[in-house]
Formats: structure tokens, sequence, C-alpha cells
């Protein structure tokens, strides 16, 4: 692969969407990274833009990037038969999901790179990774920020999910693996949001090395709000975790909660409200906000975050928003993975539907120990899951690197 001879202090990131309006984990990830790279020089950023969405150009704050450019999308429908038949044929063809969805746009790239030179350049998420080339042509290094390790997500959806479903997953986790022994190796660095996907990731990453930078949000003041006879699950209800979620409590765990609390509500808190319908719909204790602009004004209107995930991988934003509102918080263990969090400390881990719903109707009748759990999530929050405390931990892996100078 040919390298530029000399490369100017700007950095690159090419990311699957846009980052601006912050709303959502990819979103909050991918914009932490551009504020870090613009501290220390110029930034350019190329997103791939859905048909019909308004031009993300714009919405980016006014100086944050020196360039924004967009590669459109082809349409595709969103119906479930339209969804259907793509994964049954990437089933077929081995292909994980959104890997197709963002390639064949390698003309595309290489048209706008040509002439420019980064010292560093950051590709977002594994469904870019085969990206490399171009990248690497316009940049002296270049990193893969991965939100999550895809095989491990796709594994762990094969344990929770019933057939067929369970059989995709299954070779998705397999095709994934593929395309990370293939990718991973190229990459100067690899970033991950936790030490657990770190590990995950350094048997396959070819010796090159894994930096731990976690997903956080901007350092922000606990929302004034009246708490509200109101438990809350925040996230894309069309996310595939998010959505065996709703399936598991709503089935397991709601129905204890229901009785025992007749005035509780259950606010479903994110966009894609019509994927749980099925769960849900015929229940009128159940909101759905639909898409918001601020989720920790939202969360801090409630008594307690629920985090009832089964499976994923990375780590979950929902958490720190919650801490950051200062809210209560019950997750299964692995809803709380990679994150610094302590049962009984700063958030109650239980694993069981009855030990969850118990667990809920614990804090919704027990004021003290609500503000307690609350503001030790918040501490937790400011000590170490801001994009202030990430910046830092990438400065000190960078310069370990010997990557701070390159750019």
């Amino acid at each position: 692969m040919p390298r530029p001879s000399a490369a100017s202090d700007a950095a690159l990131l090419l990311a699957p969407e846009a980052p601006f309006p912050l709303a959502g984990g990819g979103p909050l990830r991918t914009a932490s990274l551009i504020g870090y790279f613009a501290r220390r020089g110029p930034v350019d950023v190329i997103v791939f833009h859905e048909p019909g969405a308004p031009d993300p150009a714009p919405s980016f704050p006014a100086g944050l990037c020196r360039r924004v450019d967009v590669i459109p999308l082809p349409y595709h429908s969103r119906s479930l038969p339209a969804k259907a038949l793509r994964n049954a044929r990437r089933v077929l063809r081995r292909v994980p999901p959104l890997v197709d969805r963002f390639s064949g746009f390698e003309n595309r790239l290489a048209a706008l790179l040509r002439g420019r030179r980064y010292g560093i350049a950051v590709i977002e998420h594994f469904w870019c990774a085969p990206y490399y080339p171009q990248v690497a042509a316009a940049s002296r290094r270049v990193l893969l920020d991965l939100f999550d390790v895809e095989s491990v997500l796709h594994a762990r959806c094969a344990l929770t999910e019933p057939w067929p479903a369970a059989f995709a997953h299954r070779v998705f986790e397999g095709a994934s693996r593929v395309l990370e022994r293939r990718w991973l190796p190229r990459f100067s660095t690899l970033l991950a949001t936790s030490d657990v996907d770190a590990a995950h990731l350094r048997p396959v990453s070819g010796g090159r090395p894994v930096l731990v930078y976690p997903n956080t949000i901007p350092l922000v003041a606990v929302p004034a709000a009246r708490e509200e006879e109101t438990i809350a699950f925040p996230g894309n209800l069309e996310y595939h975790p998010n959505l065996s979620a709703v399936r598991y409590f709503s089935r397991a765990v709601w129905p204890l909660l229901r009785a025992r609390h007749p005035a509780l509500k259950w606010r479903l808190v994110g966009k894609n409200p019509q994927a749980v319908e099925k769960y849900v719909g015929g229940d009128p204790r159940v909101e759905r906000t639909g898409p918001i602009p601020d989720a920790i004004a939202e969360l801090a209107r409630v008594k307690v975050v629920v985090v009832p995930l089964l499976a994923g991988s990375g780590t979950r934003l929902k958490i720190v928003e919650a801490w950051a509102a200062a809210r209560a918080v019950v997750s299964t263990t692995l809803g709380a993975e990679g994150l610094p969090a302590a049962d009984g400390e700063n958030l109650l881990l239980r694993d069981g539907p009855a030990e969850f719903a118990a667990a809920v109707s614990a804090l919704l009748e027990d004021p003290d120990l609500r503000a307690r759990l609350g503001q030790a999530g918040r501490r937790t929050y400011e000590r170490g899951l801001t994009w202030q405390s990430a910046w830092r931990q990438l400065d000190r892996g960078l310069e370990s690197e010997g990557l701070q100078a390159a750019q």
C-alpha cells in the first residue's frame, strides 16, 4: 500500500452515520473523537447519509471541522418483509448485517481523498473497516474505532434468540470472525470501549495495539426534574439487544412490577418505538417517547432506569446517561459489562426476573436508597465517564504508542 511522503497535522474521521445532532451511542462516540482531534488540529469528516434524511453537514457545530463530506446511500425499504429478505440473503452469502449496506463506495471515497494528506485517520465501526486501503493511501496511520466486537455480539444474540434468528446469528458470528481476522491486523491501532472488549480483540489483532477509549458523554449538570411514578428503558428500540431486552422485560419482569405497583408506568425512551409494538402495544401503562432531544433530561424525570439486557457487546451509554441524571439503575450483569459498576454501590445488578423485579421494587419503595445509588452513579460519571476524562485516557494511550508525534 503506497504511503504519502509527508503528512499534515490534520485528522480524518470516516463514519457510517452523522454524529450530530447528539442522540444515541454511535453519534456520541464519534462526536467525542471529533472533539478530541479538533483540539489538536484541523479535522475532516466523511459520513454516509441515508436517503430522505436531512443533509448532515449543517448540523455540525460551526468551526468544529474544516471539511464535511457526505456519501449518499442508496434507498432500501425498512419494512419487516424487506428486512427479513435482506437478512436471508446475508445468511446465504455469509455477510454480517450492515457490512453490505456500507460497501461499494471505494471509488467515491478514493476520489474524495485524492490529493489529501493526514497524520492520523480514524475509521468508525467495524462496518467501514474494508475502506482501510483508501484511507491508508492518504494517511500516515489509521485507527479503527470498534463500538463493539461484532462476533461476540452475534454469539450472544444466538444464545437468547429462538430459531431461525439464532441460526442467522451463528452464521453472522462466523462471518464476523473471518472479517475480523482479515481487517483488524491492518490497522495501526484498535480502539475498544472497555477492557472486556479489548481482551476479545487482542487474539485477532495481529499484535496491533488495542487501546481502551470508553463510551462517554459531555459533562452536564443534573437536570432539575420532579420524579414521576415511572421506570424507564432508554435506547434505539430497533437495535437487536434492546429489542430482545424489551421482549424479556415485558414478559418476565413487567408483570411482577405491574401487579405490585398499580400506579407505575414503564417508559421506553428512544427512536423506532414501532419495533416493540407487538410486545407492549396493548398496555396503556407502557409509554413510548420516540426520538427525544435530551435523554438525560428525560431520565431525570423517572424513579428507576432499568437495563435488562441479555445480549450485546461494547458498553451501554444508557447507564452512563442515567448516572449523569443521578438516577438509580437496575441492570443485568451483562448490561453493565465493561463499566465501573459495583453492585450495591452505584447500581443494582440482578439477572433473574424475580430478583430484577424485587430490586426495582426496593428502589421504588425506598427514596433514600434511590438517592444514594443515584448520587454514587453521578460521582462515577463525573470521575471517569465524561469526554474530558476519555480524552486524557486517549492522550496517554497514543503517547504510549508514539502516535501523538505522528500527527
